[in-house]
């Protein structure tokens, strides 16, 4: 079953070669457990007498004049490095009890088995993962009233493939770089369907920004913002891992653009990306700011906090304004997830403005992501946008690095000290040939 074994059976006399495969023929139902040396990745068991497509194939034993075949031809995609070890164990969070507390939610486990790839699917080492407001959403078990502990934790993240099974070895190769957006990332390795994998030039954490971030302000406002040149735009939560992007975009549709935000840090921030007014609520009165420099009302509201935010959004759309809601960080934390909101005036308000608020959930839109994810990936590396990431080196106990530092994350998230994305980088535990 070892690819070193399957190798010098290729190489043998064909007694010897049949001899091989009637071997591997006897222990094709015992699956490794965990990587110890390189090994094949099989895909499942087919139905039977259908002929099973691996590195040590043969025909179905139903005829009586069936003969052993040995096809080595994809041998080599089913490899680790060829002599980099891929561990037998690794690390990764856990959700244990669900709850919007992450720390109480999640443990870190030292020594959970590496995965295997199926047939169509990759394992990537992670290098770089990303923490999302969501991810405590996430731990409440508030996506799905099935969900069962203990369950992976982590959205999105981006590395180098160390293996793959034979189908997605049609499109993907060892060693290249890819992001992704599946459940499962805060670990070292992380098994991911290649129809889920993006490609990317190089394994860097800009690339990373675009996942979630980066394809929920492009998507939104182009299906329900309608942005056109003038139009005036209010983004909430402007200078972080959405909002720095929805601030551009806007900007690019020609638009006016006004974002909230909590420090002078960050209000520069938004000067930097064309921002043509930035507020920080700390010092200001958004309300009243609103109110006095735009009189008859904002067109569109990006917004993503929730609560008493949500409320002066709302009072500050104009005529036929739309407002776009993303989330509602305000409350993630609560046991409710929720944030109080004037929800007894809203349809008066909305009627009297013949205004509208619409959800947008990034899942119901995948049918516009890979476009999506295309037209930002081009800008990125023409540096037409800029693709801000925070590692935390200017958080209290330095820079996200490993796994243990995504706590540290996602409470510098919700102390509101990021600027542009959280990203928190994962050391190399292997030694790699790339």
């Amino acid at each position: 079953m070892r690819a070193v074994a399957a190798a010098a059976a290729a190489a043998a006399p064909a007694t010897a070669v049949a001899a091989a495969a009637a071997s591997v023929r006897s222990r094709a139902s015992l699956r490794p457990r965990h990587w110890g040396s390189p090994l094949l990745m099989r895909p499942p068991p087919p139905p039977p007498c259908r002929p099973i497509c691996h590195a040590d194939s043969w025909l179905p034993t139903t005829p009586a004049t069936a003969r052993p075949i040995v096809d080595m031809s994809y041998a080599r995609h089913f490899l680790d490095f060829q002599g980099s070890s891929i561990p037998k164990f690794m690390q990764k969070l856990v959700v244990i009890q669900l709850g919007s507390n992450f720390r109480e939610a999640v443990t870190l486990l030292r020594d959970s088995p590496v995965p295997l790839p199926g047939d169509g699917d990759l394992l990537v080492r992670n290098r770089f993962v990303g923490v999302n407001a969501s991810d405590i959403n996430y731990s409440a078990g508030r996506y799905s009233s099935s969900v069962k502990i203990p369950f992976d934790v982590g959205f999105e993240g981006i590395g180098e493939i160390v293996a793959l099974g034979l189908t997605a070895s049609a499109k993907y190769t060892i060693g290249q770089a890819v992001a992704y957006m599946t459940p499962g990332s805060f670990a070292e390795y992380t098994v991911v369907p290649a129809k889920c994998a993006i490609p990317v030039p190089s394994v860097k954490p800009e690339y990373l920004t675009l996942l979630i971030s980066g394809t929920t302000a492009y998507i939104s406002l182009k299906e329900l913002g309608e942005l056109s040149e003038g139009k005036k735009v209010l983004v909430t939560a402007a200078a972080g891992g959405t909002g720095q992007f929805a601030v551009q975009l806007a900007k690019k549709a020609k638009c006016h653009v006004i974002g909230t935000c909590s420090s002078a840090e960050k209000s520069d921030f938004l000067k930097s990306l064309g921002c043509d007014l930035p507020i920080n609520y700390k010092t200001e009165n958004v309300g009243a700011v609103l109110k006095r420099e735009y009189p008859e009302g904002v067109d569109v509201v990006y917004e993503s906090v929730g609560g008493e935010m949500f409320d002066l959004a709302v009072n500050a759309l104009a005529i036929k304004g739309r407002l776009i809601i993303i989330g509602f960080i305000s409350g993630y934390q609560t046991p409710t997830g929720l944030s109080p909101v004037k929800a007894g005036t809203l349809p008066g308000k909305l009627l009297k403005k013949s205004a509208s608020v619409q959800g947008f959930f990034l899942n119901h839109y995948l049918s516009e992501y890979q476009k999506a994810m295309d037209h930002l990936l081009k800008m990125c590396e023409s540096q037409e946008l800029v693709c801000e990431v925070d590692l935390g080196d200017l958080s209290p106990e330095g820079k996200f690095t490993g796994l243990e530092s995504v706590f540290r994350a996602v409470d510098y998230m919700y102390m509101g000290k990021n600027i542009g994305k959280i990203v928190v980088e994962l050391p190399h535990s292997v030694n790699s040939k790339l």
